[in-house]
């Protein structure tokens, strides 16, 4: 009894204690989209524990979500007024970021970033100095992990089986996608026997494929929508003749028979399912994750060695990742970047630990494992990480990296964030559609969609 007597003011003292140190753990709540492969999210998961031994005292509490859910999911912590401290989606950029910055719910971050922003290569850094209508000031209100462009994808033993070769593609605009559609199509049902398409053309409005896509072919017309302040120059007869030429080259092929009747109704990965069945000879895509899914199920260990080596096939003998051909002018094409963003809250309940954590993660041993981790998907923002060797290890990676050392321009979010809400809309898909389904001309549903863009953007 004497014993029992002792044990449990000692066990309850320990319990006391360790409820203590518990309540003292501080805690940092971050949000992040689910991986497109393992090795991301294994590379997100090792920074964290290395921030988590570096800080005894944190516990960063992470939650995954699917990227369609991300959105969503943080508008509604933000309306309730309880955010989490870090936040990344691949769609934010897109969608979101600008718009919180101009709505003051971003956290300025320029104390983060400033001391690192000679480490950025150029537009990346810039594209997260955005205004905030409540500050009357820009600032740095995200921070840049990864980028994407614009790239082609084609069979090369399909262009084969046709009766072609690589050397065949034509180099100049109009040329290119005729040979596709008017020669490549027909020579391949007629060798195939099977009801194949020259081109996988990604039209749906619920697609972002479709928006990029779109928003290349009016760059290949030297289409500039805003100036470097975010002013609409829709007002300019040359910008509208530009518009005109890019949704009449964007819709031929469908007009054609050229890319499959569903083309218009895709989603985004539906013209990789189309690419990987075979359905199609060539699509474009906004990231190289055609390949790369190749790549992926090569170094798959729950796959059979014949489905193995099946995908090694694929990815090193029969997939080419190319660029676009020259612009319709000549000259070569300009690619557009989208430089993904993480932000912290304005209402975030930690911003000092959550500036901590965003410098850590953005340390070249943290990110680059990360970047890299999606086998090519997405390309780094740092001078450091485009110069390693991983970019020039095969030809679908060197592909890219040849792309963004020809050099990039930014989306017009970036400099005036109205655009968002065009994406959102999908302006672009629903001219496509006023003119494939419903019949319209050409020139009358530019017209319409240059009014949408001034009712929104001015």
């Amino acid at each position: 009894m004497k014993l029992r007597a002792l044990v449990i003011p000692v066990l309850a003292a320990l319990g006391l204690a360790a409820a203590g140190q518990a309540a003292a753990q501080e805690k940092l709540t971050v949000w992040w989209v689910k991986g497109f492969y393992k090795a991301e999210d294994d590379a997100l998961f090792a920074a964290i524990k290395k921030f988590e031994d570096k800080h005894k005292n944190v516990k960063v509490e992470l939650s995954q979500y699917p990227v369609q859910d991300m959105i969503p999911k943080t508008v509604s912590a933000l309306d309730s007024g309880s955010p989490p401290d870090v936040a990344y989606a691949d769609v934010y950029d897109f969608q979101v970021t600008g718009k919180w910055a101009y709505d003051g719910k971003l956290e300025d971050i320029s104390s983060v970033l400033s001391p690192m922003v000679n480490r950025f290569a150029p537009n990346t850094v810039e594209t997260t100095f955005l205004y905030n209508d409540q500050t009357k000031s820009k600032a740095y209100y995200a921070f840049p992990i990864k980028q994407q462009t614009m790239h082609i994808e084609y069979w090369i033993d399909m262009l084969a089986e046709a009766g072609f070769k690589e050397s065949d593609i034509p180099t100049t605009w109009k040329e290119y996608w005729s040979f596709w559609c008017d020669k490549v199509q027909p020579a391949s049902r007629q060798k195939s026997g099977k009801r194949t398409f020259g081109i996988g053309m990604p039209m749906g409005v619920d697609s972002s494929d479709s928006f990029y896509s779109f928003l290349t072919f009016m760059d290949a017309y030297n289409v500039k929508l805003v100036n470097d302040s975010g002013k609409l120059l829709v007002d300019d007869p040359s910008v509208r003749q530009g518009l005109i030429g890019a949704i009449t080259d964007y819709t031929m092929p469908y007009t054609k028979g050229c890319t499959p009747p569903s083309s218009t109704s895709w989603k985004d990965p539906d013209n990789n399912v189309a690419f990987h069945n075979k359905t199609t000879v060539m699509t474009h895509n906004a990231t190289i994750s055609i390949a790369a899914k190749w790549l992926d199920d090569m170094n798959n260990a729950s796959l059979t060695p014949d489905q193995r080596e099946e995908a090694k096939k694929n990815y090193t003998e029969r997939i080419r990742t190319a660029g676009f051909p020259s612009k319709p002018d000549g000259s070569k094409m300009v690619y557009r970047t989208a430089v993904k963003t993480g932000v912290i809250f304005k209402d975030a309940k930690n911003k000092a630990r959550a500036k901590e954590f965003v410098s850590f993660l953005m340390q070249e041993e943290n990110l680059t494992p990360y970047v890299e981790g999606s086998l090519g998907r997405w390309f780094p923002v740092t001078k450091a990480g485009q110069a390693r060797e991983f970019w020039k290890a095969d030809p679908h990676r060197l592909s890219v990296y040849n792309q963004y050392a020809a050099g990039t321009v930014p989306f017009e979010f970036t400099k005036n964030y109205k655009f968002t809400v065009l994406n959102n809309e999908n302006v672009w898909a629903k001219t496509m559609s006023r003119v494939i389904n419903d019949k319209v001309p050409v020139d009358k549903a530019v017209d319409e969609m240059i009014e949408r863009i001034k009712t929104v953007a001015r």
